[in-house]
């Protein structure tokens, strides 16, 4: 990590499907998990709320101006880190825990509604210019913990910097994975990867926050060593579940890899 003290920031142009921007605070260092070497398997956590949709909101019947006072009304917005961070942490409450935080785990116009509650939030408490409302700027991963803590929703959260670590993490739970985006990702191929072919020569269009929710195969050599290339990781959208594979995309944890100084993975725990 390029990170020894203070606060690094990333900032990305912003989009209605991409509003993640970067941010890491030298402090989150001492948080760090470390992959002890043990065996790893496949892992599947599905998330207790639908497949989330940070757009066409109209159609979902989601007035943001009644979700967050002094916001206008718009069709899209780039929420995916309120999105990918309410994935995330319905894995960890249950059904008395998200009543009582008002998450309806069933409803999915009700859950993008908090999502999008999460993110004005989130928005008020990182290091990137602008707040939402008025202004869709954007937000960070660690904000989302951030709030989540604050809300008393989790009680801490991990980060991962390796991709040994990262599948470590999902033996446990989903990890909320905040990631450059680039243009030839709208698409992922018929098998849900997104990885695939001549990915690293296209643009990268913004920043976006996912959730990593299982690991679909995973490969370690004759000295316990993962091998990125050959292990994929199973992340949830917010874009309906009429992208990728059910709402869901596959990539390779060499793409990880590859993007790591640009990636910030956390788990929250209880």
């Amino acid at each position: 990590m390029p990170l020894t003290h203070g606060t690094l920031i990333h900032r990305y142009p912003h989009h209605s499907k991409l509003g993640r921007h970067q941010v890491l605070d030298a402090r989150s260092l001492e948080w760090v998990h470390e992959h002890t070497g043990a065996a790893l398997k496949p892992t599947s956590h599905t998330p207790r709320v639908p497949v989330l949709d940070q757009e066409d909101l109209f159609a979902q019947g989601i007035r943001v101006s009644q979700v967050v006072p002094g916001a206008e009304d718009v069709d899209a917005l780039g929420s995916c880190t309120g999105n990918g961070g309410t994935a995330a942490v319905s894995l960890l409450l249950d059904d008395a825990d998200a009543k009582a935080a008002g998450l309806d785990l069933a409803d999915a116009k009700a859950a993008e509604e908090w999502a999008i509650g999460l993110y004005a939030d989130a928005t008020g408490v990182d290091d990137a210019d602008g707040r939402f409302p008025p202004s869709d700027t954007g937000s960070s991963g660690l904000a989302i913990a951030k709030v989540l803590k604050r809300r008393g929703l989790v009680g801490h959260y991990r980060h991962a910097t390796t991709a040994a670590a990262v599948a470590s993490l999902l033996q446990t739970g989903g990890v909320l994975y905040g990631t450059p985006w680039f243009k030839a990702w709208f698409e992922p191929d018929r098998y849900g990867f997104v990885d695939g072919g001549n990915w690293s020569s296209s643009p990268v269009v913004g920043g976006h926050e996912i959730c990593l929710i299982g690991l679909e195969q995973v490969v370690q050599d004759h000295a316990g060593r993962i091998e990125p290339e050959s292990t994929i990781v199973r992340f949830r959208n917010s874009w309906s579940r009429s992208w990728g594979d059910d709402g869901d995309g596959l990539m390779t944890l060499a793409t990880y890899q590859l993007l790591r100084r640009y990636v910030d993975a956390i788990q929250l725990r209880k």
